[in-house]
């Protein structure tokens, strides 16, 4: 068995890291793969060369580059069945809180809740890619990847020419109270999203981080969605409800061209 490290510039969260599980997905000499996504490092254990595997490292443009091969005498690996149980949990989480936000937010008519639901659906994809197609085909995989990114695309773009139509038209005031509540309440599930992370006992594992930065970066997204919802009701206006709409659905849309890169 030989051990080759990779260093990959852009690997940031676990997006990246389900990106390369599918590039490097269904070359068989690979027998695992170890992500350290804080210090950009991936580790193949594989058999035989690293031609193919180092080319569709490189292919996938992360900043993908070989630093070291060497014989290793590991040859066995175990899953962590309790890792899975605890992305379930995160990715249900995350999918009943984008119907509950969008249903809201349509309701009250706030862009930065139906925005901040397209994020939620964003994370449960990025979680169910690699989840829902477990023991599937590559060509499966690449197909849901497919589906999945060009869907959040069409939502993300639909959003954007609404708040376009509601920036240049005399619209209502979305309703204050609802966004900051149904936040305040996204805030506490992605609270609890954090807090099921931190329960498990490989937290200090890669990817396990990377997935409690993923879930701290909607904490964020969250408490902008109040800040609009105040700034709305003491300022009058929809501006700041549409502008951190724009933000939330550029960010959708950045995700949703990772998720298309799976489809490649």
């Amino acid at each position: 068995m030989n051990k080759t490290i990779f260093e990959i510039t852009k690997m940031d969260c676990p997006s990246e890291e389900n990106l390369i599980r599918m590039k490097l997905d269904g070359i068989s000499s690979i027998a695992n793969l170890e992500f350290d996504i804080p210090n950009r490092k991936l580790t193949v254990f594989h058999s035989g060369e690293i031609d193919q595997i180092e080319k569709s490292v490189i292919e996938l443009n992360l900043g993908g580059k070989k630093i070291s091969t060497k014989k290793t005498d590991q040859t066995e690996f175990k899953e962590n069945e309790n890792q899975k149980k605890l992305l379930w949990s995160v990715l249900i989480i995350n999918f009943a809180f984008f119907i509950i936000e969008m249903t809201t937010g349509i309701i009250s008519k706030s862009m930065g809740l139906v925005a901040d639901s397209l994020d939620m659906l964003a994370d449960s994809f990025v979680y169910g890619i690699s989840l829902f197609a477990v023991g599937g085909t590559v060509i499966k995989k690449k197909r849901i990847a497919k589906l999945a990114g060009y869907f959040q695309i069409t939502l993300a773009i639909i959003g954007f020419v609404e708040v376009l139509r509601r920036f240049f038209g005399d619209e209502k005031l979305p309703d204050f109270s609802t966004m900051i509540i149904v936040s305040i309440f996204a805030l506490i599930a992605n609270g609890i999203c954090l807090y099921i992370l931190q329960k498990s006992k490989s937290k200090e594992e890669a990817h396990m981080k990377a997935s409690m930065i993923f879930t701290s970066n909607d904490v964020i997204i969250n408490l902008g969605v109040i800040i609009a919802g105040i700034l709305v009701h003491y300022l009058s206006s929809n501006k700041p409800d549409l502008i951190i709409g724009t933000i939330v659905f550029a960010l959708v849309i950045q995700g949703a061209f990772r998720i298309l890169k799976l489809s490649k």
